[in-house]
């Protein structure tokens, strides 16, 4: 992955702008330090030229003091140079890291539906650790080190002519070979990355599902597959680092044959008392001080190919975009307050199988779409009304449901809230639209943190009068009596700890705390069983009350509540009407599902 240079300076500029006084702080400390080279060898010469021409002894010792204070001074800034580094590259690769999250967490669900959450930590923390030299270390060093060749150049033109072309045909030659070769690594750098994104994605799912994976035998399974993935990675990361060690030995040979020439044209000039022996060693001295510098350099546009394969890859993330066009606040309808109606209309929907650009290159055209998962779907729910949401595994009430909570956009037709005709879902802020569209599902996470934060999802605002009042409408207060720290117990991420009604009923708290127009349970009870199903009937009472509600469910009994009911099939209404009336109705599809207690055709 070639990368303009507009890419590097973007990214330095947002990220070491906001530090510019310490960046600014690391740079004077940097050419501190190349002063200081440039320095010492002199001192070294004159010393040795003192002792071939018996200097007095006050002179050595002078000679001799400075070189050690300087020495002194040399380690000191090194140290602070060595602090500062790590405190800038630490804050810019931090800041980056936050906002890679914040936009990572802003993509629709499709996004993460296409990339795994092992994948996205890699992405997040991996790519960024590879270009952490970059914000602290690039600029600097290459700009310091190129300062302290042409110092070198400079200070051999003033011993001689002869010995300064010599040197500076050397580095130039040098330089010359390292600009060329930059880039070998970086497309090999850039699949060692993703074949790390994937062994991660792959450990992650996995050890999600390592219950699964024992109680099922499937143990020689994943080693087979986790072993492939790290044999992957081995030979793709020998590959990079192959490559990696061509610049390294180009810079080992020229840089021995620099020094021999340069030793060559002292000695040459020293036998025709051209100049002194201190002269020779300054000559030497300085040839072999352009190494360290030039092994800089290299060493730089090394860690440049690493951090090109993962700047390249951060691009590619920060340049996801979202599907669901965010309304501007100052243009977005509000919703408003008490039970929503709900107002669907002509709807089609199909689930995108490419919904994105992926991270890892794919810089894709038009999506392709799925066969439609929802056609032509229109029904309306008056404030307050509670409607049952029937239909095999497939039919697309999940998806319906998502739609209401602009998880996805529809395809065809709208999505509406509120007094007729209603708001449509993409002219509210999403921010709002979710504040008064909440959901419950089957499966509740939980943190591991307390009672409180889990409830109020790490709002700090919120005061516990209002969550015991939350908590004692909902029947929940002898729970939380039970617990031995009350809101301050902390809880096992999760759930561990709790039982699946415990867990639900954390959920219903939130919901309550949210005060929504319109909730949705979206088969909210299936894990439970019948008796501690009747523990929370109260509580999903006191929920759906002064609210409009959506119930998917499975059990017909779940949805004894509800005043409507609609049956999906193959994602459309196979069948509509008050619960009443489809149940007295001996033609209705309702009808026979009660006669018959055929429950299960709706898993």
């Amino acid at each position: 992955m070639k990368l303009p240079l507009r890419a590097y300076v973007g990214l330095l500029a947002q990220y070491l702008k906001p530090q510019w006084l310490r960046a600014s702080l690391l740079g004077l400390l940097l050419l501190g330090d190349i002063a200081l080279r440039l320095v010492n060898p002199q001192i070294v010469a004159g010393f040795i030229d003192g002792v071939t021409t018996q200097a007095a002894p006050g002179l050595l010792l002078r000679y001799a003091g400075l070189y050690l204070s300087l020495a002194l001074l040399q380690q000191g800034i090194a140290v602070l140079t060595t602090y500062q580094s790590e405190a800038v590259s630490w804050t810019a690769t931090n800041a980056l890291r936050t906002d890679l999250v914040a936009h990572t967490l802003g993509l629709d669900p499709s996004f993460h539906k296409a990339h795994r959450p092992g994948e996205m930590i890699e992405r997040i923390d991996g790519d960024v650790t590879a270009i952490s030299n970059f914000f602290s270390q690039f600029i600097i060093q290459i700009l310091g080190n190129s300062v302290l060749v042409v110092g070198v150049i400079i200070v051999l033109v003033r011993v001689d002519w002869r010995v300064s072309a010599v040197v500076g045909s050397f580095a130039v030659a040098t330089l010359a070979v390292l600009l060329g070769l930059r880039n070998i690594a970086v497309p090999h750098y850039d699949a060692e990355r993703q074949a790390a994104a994937d062994l991660f994605g792959f450990l992650e799912e996995r050890l999600a599902g390592t219950e699964d994976i024992r109680a099922n035998g499937a143990r020689a399974y994943v080693m087979r597959g986790f072993q492939a993935l790290m044999r992957d990675l081995l030979r793709k990361s020998l590959k990079a680092a192959l490559m990696i060690n061509y610049v390294f030995n180009a810079t080992f040979i020229l840089v021995a044959l620099g020094i021999a020439g340069a030793f060559a044209v002292g000695a040459f000039l020293y036998r025709r008392d051209l100049i002194t022996i201190g002269t020779v060693f300054l000559v030497y001295t300085y040839t072999s001080m352009l190494e360290t510098p030039l092994r800089a350099i290299s060493h730089q546009l090394q860690e440049l190919q690493r951090a090109s394969a993962g700047i390249g890859r951060v691009r590619l993330l920060l340049e996801a975009r979202n599907r669901l066009d965010e309304v501007d606040a100052g243009h977005a309808h509000g919703l408003p307050s008490g039970a929503l109606a709900v107002h669907v209309d002509g709807v089609t929907f199909a689930y995108s199988d490419q919904p994105h650009q992926t991270v890892d290159g794919y810089n894709g055209g038009q999506p392709l779409t799925s066969e439609a998962a929802l056609r032509d779907i229109t029904f309306s729910l008056a404030p307050g009304t509670v409607l049952g949401l029937l239909g095999r595994t497939g039919s697309g009430k999940t998806t319906l449901t998502r739609l209401l909570l602009r998880f996805y956009d529809v395809d065809e037709g709208s999505v509406r809230l509120g007094p007729v005709p209603g708001t449509d879902v993409r002219e509210v802020h999403l921010a709002r639209l979710r504040q008064r569209v909440s959901i419950v599902t089957q499966d509740i996470q939980l943190f591991s943190a307390s009672v409180r934060d889990n409830l109020t999802f790490f709002d700090g605002t919120v005061p516990d009068e209002r969550l015991h009042e939350a908590i004692e409408a909902l029947g929940l207060g002898p729970w939380l009596a039970s617990l031995p720290n009350g809101l301050d117990t902390m809880l096992e991420g999760g759930g561990g700890g709790l039982s699946a009604g415990q867990a639900q009923l954390l959920a219903f708290g939130r919901i309550f705390l949210r005060d929504p127009g319109l909730v949705v349970l979206d088969e909210a009870s299936s894990r439970l069983d019948p008796a501690t199903e009747q523990l929370i009937e109260h509580a999903v009472d006191r929920l759906l009350e002064g609210r409009t509600a959506i119930i998917i469910a499975h059990r017909l009994n779940t949805i004894a509540r509800a005043d409507e009911v609609m049956i999906l099939e193959d994602g459309r209404i196979l069948e509509r009407g008050t619960r009443d009336f489809l149940a007295a109705d001996p033609a209705s599809h309702f009808h026979g599902l009660l006669e018959t207690g055929l429950e299960e055709v709706m898993v």
